[in-house]
Protein backbone atom coordinates (compact mmCIF):
# COMPACT_ATOMS: atom_id res chain seq x y z
CA UNK A 1 0.00 0.00 0.00
CA UNK A 2 3.05 2.03 0.45
CA UNK A 3 4.14 2.00 -3.20
CA UNK A 4 0.71 3.45 -4.42
CA UNK A 5 0.58 6.16 -1.92
CA UNK A 6 3.76 8.24 -3.78
CA UNK A 7 2.51 7.36 -6.98
CA UNK A 8 -1.12 9.01 -6.62
CA UNK A 9 1.02 12.14 -5.03
CA UNK A 10 3.33 12.86 -7.58
CA UNK A 11 0.42 12.53 -10.34
CA UNK A 12 -1.41 14.94 -7.90
CA UNK A 13 1.21 17.16 -8.35
CA UNK A 14 1.42 17.00 -11.89
CA UNK A 15 -2.02 18.26 -11.94
CA UNK A 16 -1.49 21.14 -9.72
CA UNK A 17 1.49 22.12 -11.91
CA UNK A 18 -0.51 22.47 -14.76
CA UNK A 19 -3.09 23.93 -12.97
CA UNK A 20 -0.39 26.55 -11.70
CA UNK A 21 0.79 27.18 -15.58
CA UNK A 22 -2.85 27.63 -16.66
CA UNK A 23 -3.23 30.00 -14.10
CA UNK A 24 0.08 32.06 -14.28
CA UNK A 25 -0.60 32.12 -18.59
CA UNK A 26 -4.24 33.99 -17.66
CA UNK A 27 -2.32 36.72 -15.53
CA UNK A 28 0.79 37.05 -17.38
CA UNK A 29 -1.83 36.94 -20.48
CA UNK A 30 -3.93 39.78 -18.70
CA UNK A 31 -0.94 42.15 -17.36
CA UNK A 32 0.35 42.29 -21.08
CA UNK A 33 -3.27 43.57 -22.46
CA UNK A 34 -3.27 45.92 -19.53
CA UNK A 35 0.25 47.03 -20.37
CA UNK A 36 -0.56 47.47 -24.05
CA UNK A 37 -3.59 49.64 -23.17
CA UNK A 38 -1.96 51.68 -20.92
CA UNK A 39 0.95 52.58 -23.72
CA UNK A 40 -1.85 53.31 -25.80
CA UNK A 41 -3.59 55.86 -23.38
CA UNK A 42 0.01 57.22 -22.63
CA UNK A 43 0.38 57.98 -26.53
CA UNK A 44 -2.95 59.29 -26.71
CA UNK A 45 -2.57 61.46 -24.05
CA UNK A 46 1.17 63.08 -25.28
CA UNK A 47 -0.52 63.39 -29.41
CA UNK A 48 -3.44 65.45 -27.40
CA UNK A 49 -0.76 67.70 -25.65
CA UNK A 50 1.03 67.94 -28.72
CA UNK A 51 -1.97 69.55 -30.54
CA UNK A 52 -2.79 71.48 -27.69
CA UNK A 53 0.86 73.23 -27.25
CA UNK A 54 0.37 73.99 -30.64
CA UNK A 55 -3.27 75.73 -30.81
CA UNK A 56 -1.74 77.68 -27.50
CA UNK A 57 1.10 78.90 -28.88
CA UNK A 58 -0.98 79.55 -32.50
CA UNK A 59 -3.28 81.36 -30.60
CA UNK A 60 -0.91 83.20 -29.06
CA UNK A 61 1.29 84.48 -31.89
CA UNK A 62 -1.89 85.39 -33.24
CA UNK A 63 -2.68 87.49 -30.18
CA UNK A 64 0.51 89.46 -29.98
CA UNK A 65 0.26 91.08 -33.46
CA UNK A 66 -0.15 94.63 -32.44
CA UNK A 67 -3.31 94.62 -35.41
CA UNK A 68 -5.65 92.92 -36.07
CA UNK A 69 -7.65 92.22 -39.58
CA UNK A 70 -10.23 89.99 -40.49
CA UNK A 71 -9.27 86.89 -43.14
CA UNK A 72 -8.19 83.75 -43.14
CA UNK A 73 -4.78 82.05 -43.43
CA UNK A 74 -3.60 78.03 -43.45
CA UNK A 75 -0.18 77.28 -42.66
CA UNK A 76 1.48 73.20 -42.58
CA UNK A 77 3.29 72.51 -39.28
CA UNK A 78 7.41 71.49 -41.22
CA UNK A 79 6.63 67.73 -41.75
CA UNK A 80 4.31 66.76 -38.61
CA UNK A 81 1.26 67.10 -41.51
CA UNK A 82 -0.70 68.98 -38.88
CA UNK A 83 -2.39 72.14 -40.55
CA UNK A 84 -3.62 75.44 -39.15
CA UNK A 85 -6.43 77.26 -40.18
CA UNK A 86 -6.34 81.00 -38.74
CA UNK A 87 -9.79 82.92 -38.84
CA UNK A 88 -10.26 86.44 -37.95
CA UNK A 89 -13.60 87.90 -37.92
CA UNK A 90 -15.29 90.85 -36.64
CA UNK A 91 -17.97 90.55 -34.16
CA UNK A 92 -20.90 92.87 -34.64
CA UNK A 93 -23.57 92.79 -32.54
CA UNK A 94 -21.30 92.29 -29.04
CA UNK A 95 -22.71 94.43 -26.16
CA UNK A 96 -21.50 95.35 -22.73
CA UNK A 97 -23.31 95.22 -19.05
CA UNK A 98 -24.46 98.34 -19.96
CA UNK A 99 -25.93 97.40 -23.42
CA UNK A 100 -23.43 99.78 -25.60
CA UNK A 101 -21.92 98.01 -28.58
CA UNK A 102 -18.54 97.46 -27.82
CA UNK A 103 -16.40 98.75 -31.53
CA UNK A 104 -13.68 97.23 -32.97
CA UNK A 105 -13.85 93.43 -31.56
CA UNK A 106 -12.41 90.26 -32.96
CA UNK A 107 -13.50 86.69 -33.00
CA UNK A 108 -10.06 84.31 -33.51
CA UNK A 109 -10.47 80.41 -33.90
CA UNK A 110 -7.52 78.48 -34.88
CA UNK A 111 -8.06 75.06 -36.14
CA UNK A 112 -5.61 72.23 -36.18
CA UNK A 113 -6.21 69.18 -38.60
CA UNK A 114 -4.29 66.63 -38.95
CA UNK A 115 -4.55 62.47 -39.44
CA UNK A 116 -4.23 59.79 -37.20
CA UNK A 117 -4.67 56.37 -37.32
CA UNK A 118 -5.55 56.59 -40.50
CA UNK A 119 -8.90 59.04 -40.04
CA UNK A 120 -9.07 62.81 -40.13
CA UNK A 121 -8.62 64.79 -36.73
CA UNK A 122 -9.54 68.45 -36.09
CA UNK A 123 -9.18 70.30 -32.53
CA UNK A 124 -9.38 74.40 -32.64
CA UNK A 125 -9.20 77.15 -29.55
CA UNK A 126 -11.21 80.11 -29.96
CA UNK A 127 -10.69 83.65 -28.09
CA UNK A 128 -11.68 87.24 -28.63
CA UNK A 129 -9.51 90.46 -28.88
CA UNK A 130 -9.92 93.89 -28.95
CA UNK A 131 -8.65 95.15 -32.43
CA UNK A 132 -6.78 98.30 -30.95
CA UNK A 133 -5.05 96.77 -27.91
CA UNK A 134 -1.44 97.26 -28.85
CA UNK A 135 -2.22 100.96 -30.30
CA UNK A 136 -0.67 104.10 -28.48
Amino acid sequence: MNAINPIRKSGFLLLEMVLALAVFGMAATGFTVALNRMAATASLAQSELRITRILDSALEETLSQPTIEEGSDTIEIGETGIELETNIERIEDLLNEEGQQLQDMFRIRITAKWAENGRSQQRSAETWRYGMMYQP
